[in-house]
């Protein structure tokens, strides 16, 4: 299944985020069975088997056309967005470093959601904005020392994430809170697909391209650690709810890297392809005025001691 979230366009309408199924004619509004929040329905009983029921007795539902739709992130505000850097050999390589003796994690938070579609702000702070293409997972079952063998069990199924990065603020903060949790650095979409549907997440390919350049062109199967692995190494310190996300990492190709560099600005049109759950795509907007003065930017008042 390919599991949606959208809401109507137009006045005719009804109102507020919308849950359905996509189908090849386009979507099947389930949201009078399920409600609109897809993290609610992953908190109740066997998900999977709930939805496909409600799809199946929606069989001979009229389906929305896409110009009656806008397409929205499939969880608008997930527990936790757990993220994974340096999981490509690709992408050590091209920075000239040695894969990491184990899973580098860090965190996003749901400030950092953004639809499909939606425009990304190029903050003031920043003049080096990048971004990743990311398979996501999307956890449908509570995960606790799960094991490597038995983690895709605890699966709902798998959607894309743009990791967008302020890669001068990176490097100045020597760490990457600021510089990936501002707000809308985190685009996800365009659908989540089920995991019976995406029988190994190693076999996926990744291309993420810029005004319809390609900058990245890879493959999960070049993952340092897979989705696998992942899990079990998150869930033996990290319990994971259903609904939680984790970004597992993006291939080489990033901007920054480029020889010279390349950073998104206002008006770029971006894309993250996996084929099988489809195109995030983005637009980039700067924010106004422009300024390389980050804390003044930020509205922070910075002092530093030296001792």
């Amino acid at each position: 299944m390919r599991v949606v979230a959208f809401a109507h366009v137009g006045a005719d309408g009804a109102p507020g985020r919308r849950l359905g199924v996509e189908r090849a004619d386009g979507i099947v509004d389930l949201t009078d069975a399920l409600g609109g929040d897809l993290g609610s329905v992953l908190a109740g009983p066997d998900p999977e088997a709930y939805i496909a029921a409600t799809l199946d007795g929606a069989r001979e539902q009229e389906a929305l056309p896409p110009d009656e739709f806008r397409r929205l992130a499939p969880l608008a505000h997930p527990g936790k967005i757990v993220c994974v850097g340096l999981n490509y050999h690709d992408h050590c390589r091209e920075q000239g470093v040695e894969p990491p003796a184990y899973p580098m994690l860090f965190a996003k938070f749901a400030n950092a959601v953004n639809d499909p579609g939606a425009t990304i702000l190029r903050p003031r702070a920043t003049e080096k904005l990048d971004l990743e293409c990311e398979l996501a997972v999307v956890i449908g079952r509570r995960a606790s020392h799960v094991s490597a063998e038995r983690a895709l069990e605890y699966v709902f199924g798998y959607t894309i994430v743009n990791d967008v990065t302020a890669r001068d603020l990176q490097r100045e903060d020597r760490q990457w809170l600021r510089a990936k949790g501002w707000d809308g650095f985190a685009p996800m979409g365009p659908v989540v697909v089920t995991r019976d549907e995406v029988p190994d997440p190693s076999q996926l390919s990744l291309r993420s391209w810029v005004n319809g350049e390609t900058w990245q062109d890879s493959t999960t199967a070049d993952m340092i650690w897979n989705v696998p692995t992942l899990l079990a190494f998150v869930t033996a310190s990290i319990t994971l709810e259903p609904g939680d996300i984790l970004s597992t990492g993006t291939p080489a190709g990033v901007g920054h890297f480029h020889d010279p560099p390349r950073y998104l600005v206002g008006g770029d049109v971006l894309g993250c392809e996996i084929p099988g759950i489809g195109t995030l795509e983005s637009q980039v907007v700067d924010e106004q005025p422009r300024s390389t003065d980050h804390a003044s930017a930020a509205g922070i008042a910075v002092a530093v001691s030296v001792t």
